[in-house]
């Protein structure tokens, strides 16, 4: 369907206002040390980058250089990206850059993909304008995507399927990029399995008259796309799933992990007021063909995924986690036309005389913003709203900047072939270049196999956070002897300070404590004396 040309023009000014909105969102993730300015992504995408620079550098889908080989990274296609980036005559303190400028062009078509998505479910009226602005200035999105994470990717991906999903039904007609995007989806996560089914499963109910390409298509693909992707990580790593999986879904008992999961499931129902939720999902019942399950079939199936998976490990950062936020924008769709419904309905009463043409639309806007402050106000509302305003800076970036001052700090009391033992896995590895001991076991065969250590009491679900459940000390201090220990994790690190004595000496440089092997060789022990005397005068 066509886009009348005055809509053209507002799509495009809420473009630009996007683009202008994620051009200063990633100024604002940078910071500057001695005068340079860095840019650096979430921790968990600093290990992707981590992983993609020694691809690019010939060291092969490692942690470091002559590390063991532990696929510690869960989004392959989006390292493969990263990795090519790493071609390119780029500073470290800039490459992080690139990424979230992928993000933001990738966001940018997610926008494109949520109008037509838009249009075809409601006829082309305006329901598009607040499913875009909406979707645009929604802050776990832009979070997750805008500070490295392959979520921006996912969600367009989703957006783009769902879009030529509709359209196949639609116009009846057999699109082989619907496959081509979710064979994408499935190599840059192997959970997108969640997605590529749900669409596959509608199209096969949905489109009968094309029922036989799309066993054909959906089943060639899915098996061979699993199936290379298994043969891969067998040969190259010796196990049949990312390290992650064992570290998440092992170890912790079904009934828990469901009922963490539900916990978070619930805490955003409630966050939504109920209704908002509750309404757009039924959307379907309202409807009389089948065009109208497959969204709401596809956002019911990510987030029944992110339940069985017992949600993220940051669910108090906003009002949705990484799984979920994949299909929000699908969802905001939805939302826009029980907007539309809610609008024909007002108007019918301006028809009537009942109502005035500019209440409706002060009513309109009211209601736009409502909604706008509702989905990103969530995480202690005063705090969340000023960083999706970009009055102070987004979430986690202090703990970036710290990050990077630890691992200049790593760079400069150490050698190149000093072990630094730390719970940050991304951030202080990339930035220090050096060999590292993964406390938390993401990088780490032995730490992810083991049972989950639960949190005692009342602190039984809240306390539960999916990938930092699992830690030995033993192993990783004792065994292992790390030259440098950064940091610990925190709601463990009484149990660490045991397995320092007699081998470790404690030092604060800079107000940071950390503790150094006795004794090595590897460490610059002038620096580290110098530097502590130096803060100790300071102080």
């Amino acid at each position: 369907m066509a886009t009348p040309a005055p809509w053209r023009r507002i799509f495009l000014i809420f473009v630009t206002a996007y683009l202008a909105y994620a051009a200063w969102f990633i100024f604002r993730t940078s910071f500057v040390m001695d005068g340079q300015r860095y840019f650096c992504l979430f921790d968990d995408a600093m290990i992707s980058l981590t992983y993609a620079r020694n691809l690019a550098e010939g060291h092969g889908l490692v942690w470091f250089p002559g590390a063991e080989r532990v696929e510690g990274f869960t989004n392959p296609l989006w390292t493969l990206w990263m990795a090519l980036l790493h071609l390119l005559p780029v500073s470290a303190t800039k490459i992080s850059l690139l990424v979230q400028a992928t993000s933001a062009g990738l966001l940018t078509l997610n926008l494109l993909f949520v109008k037509r998505v838009a249009d075809l479910l409601s006829g082309g009226r305006w329901v598009w304008i607040p499913a875009v602005l909406l979707t645009a200035f929604y802050l776990p999105l832009n979070h997750w995507a805008l500070q490295g994470m392959e979520v921006g990717l996912l969600a367009t991906l989703a957006s783009g399927s769902a879009w030529l999903a509709l359209r196949t039904r639609k116009e009846k007609r057999f699109f082989p990029g619907l496959y081509v995007l979710l064979g994408l989806a499935l190599l840059t996560r192997m959970d997108a399995a969640v997605l590529f089914l749900a669409v596959w499963g509608w199209l096969l109910w949905a489109d009968p008259a094309r029922r036989r390409k799309h066993l054909v298509w959906g089943v060639s693909l899915f098996v061979g796309l699993m199936a290379a992707m298994t043969v891969f990580r067998l040969g190259y790593y010796g196990d049949p799933l990312p390290n992650t999986y064992y570290l998440k879904m092992t170890g912790v008992p079904l009934g828990l992990r469901l009922a963490r999961g539900f916990q978070a499931f619930w805490s955003m129902i409630r966050q939504t007021w109920g209704v908002l939720f509750i309404l757009p999902m039924a959307l379907p019942f309202l409807r009389r063909d089948r065009l109208g399950w497959l969204i709401p079939g596809l956002v019911a199936a990510q987030m029944a995924y992110s339940v069985w998976v017992g949600g993220d490990a940051w669910e108090d950062w906003g009002l949705t986690n990484r799984y979920v936020t994949v299909v929000m924008p699908l969802f905001l769709i939805l939302l826009s036309l029980v907007l539309a419904r809610g609008a024909e309905w007002v108007a019918a009463r301006l028809a009537a005389g009942r109502i005035s043409r500019a209440a409706v639309r002060g009513n309109l806007l009211l209601a736009l913003a409502l909604l706008a402050v509702n989905l990103n106000g969530i995480r202690q509302p005063h705090l969340s709203l000023r960083e999706w305003l970009l009055i102070k800076p987004p979430l986690a970036v202090q703990e970036n900047r710290e990050m990077v001052e630890l691992a200049r700090l790593a760079g400069d009391i150490t050698t190149p072939e000093a072990a630094i033992g730390l719970s940050w896995a991304g951030i202080i590895p990339y930035f220090s270049r050096r060999p590292a001991v993964d406390f938390l076991g993401k990088n780490d065969r032995h730490i992810a196999r083991l049972p989950a250590r639960l949190p005692a009491g009342g602190d039984l679900l809240t306390g539960l956070r999916p990938g930092h459940t699992k830690w030995d000390y033993d192993y990783s201090i004792r065994t292992l002897q790390p030259d440098l220990v950064l940091q610990t994790y925190g709601l463990n690190r009484p149990e660490a300070e045991a397995y320092f004595h007699p081998d470790y000496e404690k030092r604060i440089i800079a107000g940071y404590s950390f503790q150094v092997l006795k004794g090595s060789p590897r460490i610059a022990w002038e620096e580290v004396d110098r530097r502590a005397q130096a803060f100790q005068e300071a102080w």
